[in-house]
Order: structure tokens, then sequence, then C-alpha cells
């Protein structure tokens, strides 16, 4: 992934290394934090974690702190062990996971390979079966959802045991207007990658949806203004035209009341109580400029109305509300909400409560 990132920027800055995260402000490495030291666990299920294109094996200090590595350490801290009862699973983020019945080539292949690894990690416990627990962040999350949807409902109930998934969601038109800082490469600005981005797919799957957002303008402009009802318009206003037809195609499905199941246990953690865009402004419609911005509730990227849908769909499915728990942690923000210490503390301690089940 960080080979294929290095490609697209072009020969010239090809030797960059790209680190991708979910970071509110990537470009500061979090300072790394140790947690009081737990009990070690001798049983400690087996863990899939969905990393942002972060190596196995990070051989710079560069990589030590993103996202997911410090989760990696603690939960090594109290008794899982790489390769044997905690495994990775990196996807290509410039591609975004189908919705049940779309194709997807990427996907298809990635999907069968994670089937393998769960049921190869699955059998690690002293050579007994045993369901893993499947954790993503940000897009992982996603991804993770999509997945395990994808699975027949035999094979998910035999290998999936908890669905772990904190704050399972991109926040895509800002960063898809503006450019987005997601991709850490050295003296860039999210204007200059702003291209790069519009060309992967993901860019657009997380589109506002009409029945959450409905009629309100959610980008103003001296012109007009666009609710969620008028991505195809902003898409052509911003210059990316060719990307209506993928929207059509790829995200529309998603935005019309898709909602399926996972049908499997879920605990989802999301951040709250943090300054969230609501409304970007342009006021001269330039859109290489830097938006005037309205705030309101989230967690800083994704909005409280986005989280709260999400979790009122998965309560209103017959046979998931019994087995959908929700964590909001007041302050913990979309990319720091697996750094931060006091945040993170809660979510290994979710992770071991899966573990005990």
């Amino acid at each position: 992934m960080v080979r294929a990132v290095g490609e697209l920027l072009g020969p010239a800055r090809a030797r960059l290394r790209a680190v991708l995260h979910g970071a509110d402000e990537p470009r500061q490495r979090p300072r790394r934090q140790r947690l009081p030291e737990p009990a070690r666990r001798r049983d400690a299920r087996a863990q899939l974690r969905l990393l942002h294109g972060i190596p196995e094996e990070p051989t710079s200090h560069l990589y030590r702190d993103w996202c997911l590595e410090i989760l990696r350490h603690e939960l090594e801290r109290i008794g899982y062990r790489d390769g044997n009862t905690l495994f990775g699973a990196p996807y290509d983020l410039r591609h975004a996971p189908p919705v049940t019945g779309q194709p997807s080539q990427v996907y298809t292949r990635y999907f069968r390979r994670l089937m393998a690894l769960i049921e190869d990690a699955s059998k690690k416990s002293n050579g007994q079966h045993r369901k893993v627990i499947l954790f993503g962040h940000s897009f992982g999350g996603m991804v993770a959802l999509e997945f395990v949807r994808s699975t027949p409902m035999a094979w998910r109930q035999k290998y999936i045991k908890p669905l772990v998934l904190v704050a399972p969601l991109l926040e895509p038109v800002k960063n898809f207007v503006s450019g987005s800082d997601l991709l850490y490469v050295p003296t860039t600005t999210p204007l200059s990658l702003r291209p790069m981005w519009r060309s992967f797919e993901s860019a657009i799957v997380n589109f506002p949806s009409p029945a959450v957002f409905g009629d309100t303008p959610l980008v103003i402009t001296e012109r007009r203004n666009y609710s969620a009802h008028d991505m195809e318009d902003l898409l052509a206003a911003v210059g990316s035209g060719g990307g209506v037809e993928p929207f059509r195609r790829r995200v529309l499905p998603r935005t019309r009341h898709y909602f399926q199941a996972p049908m499997v246990p879920v605990t989802c953690i999301n951040g709250v109580g943090n300054e969230t865009p609501e409304q970007l402004v342009y006021w001269e419609s330039d859109f290489d400029a830097a938006p005037e911005v309205a705030y309101g509730d989230g967690d800083g990227s994704i909005n409280l109305i986005s989280i709260l849908t999400f979790e009122e769909e998965m309560r209103r499915q017959p046979g998931q509300e019994k087995q959908f728990k929700s964590i909001k942690l007041h302050g913990a923000k979309h990319g720091t909400i697996v750094t931060d210490e006091w945040a993170l503390k809660r979510v290994i301690q979710e992770i071991l409560e899966a573990n005990r089940v």
C-alpha cells in the first residue's frame, strides 16, 4: 500500500514514505503513552486488526506511534502475540468495499484472503476452534462491517464473535472538495494531494445520505448551495465530472435507505463532544481556498447525526438489536481515539470484555 501511494505520486516522490492513518492532526505524531500494567492473559482470543497500510514490522520511528501501532503494542503487552493471537489485515485505502451484490475485483480477492486468515487464526488457540474478535478503526471499521455482511450467515456465526468498530466512517465532503491530509507525505499539502485523493473510489463512498441530511445545505457558495441531494452537481462544480458515473453506480445504493445488519454481536465506539464540520462555505465559489466552517457535534470528523443514525439502524434490525452495544466517549476525537491514553484504555477494555464472553 505504501509503495502504491509512492507510485501514484510519480517518480520524483516515489521514495517518500506515505503513512496512512486517521489522525485529526496527522502532522503531529502522538506521544506514545503506556497504560497501567494489567494481568497477562494466556488465552487471548485471536484478534484481527484492519490497518491503513502500516507495515507489519515498522523499520522506522516514523511508523511506531501512528494510529493502531499504539493499540498493537498495548495488546501485546497484556498477552496478545503478533502472528499467534493478533493479526493484521491491511487493505488498499484507494478502493471502497462494495455493498452486497456489487462487483469488486479488489475486494473479492481481499475478502477471500481475509476469510482464510480468520479461519487459520481461529485454529491457533491450542488447536481448538475459537471465534475471533474482528476490530476496525475509521475506514477499517467500514471495511470490517462490509466484510462480515458479505460472508455466508453460517460462516460468520461460526467464526465471528464480536465485531468491534471504532469511529467506523470517514468525513468525505471536505476531503474531496478541499483536499485531505489523511495521506501524510512530507513537504506536501492537502491541496497538492487533492487530485490524487479524488482519483480514489473511497473519496466519494461516504458522501452524505439524503435520508439523513435531507435538504440542509452542506456546501454553500456564492452561486448556489449543495445539499445531500446535490452531490452529483457538486462533483461537476469542483471539476470532477468524471466521478458522477461511479458515484451513481457505487454510492447511490448506499444512500438510498441501504442497511444490512451483520447479525453478529457488534460494539461501536465513537467520540462525541467535539467541534465537527457541518457546513462548508466557499463565498466566492473558490474551491481552492480554505472554506469557512460551521461546526456541530461529533468526533471532529464524523457528525453526531451520522453516528446516531447508524445506531438507530442497528437497533431497528430484528435479531441485531440485542447484539448491539454503543459507547460514546466525550472528548475523544476520530483519529486519536486509539492513541490518547484515556480513550485507548476504554477501547482495550471492550476488547478484553469481548474476549471473556
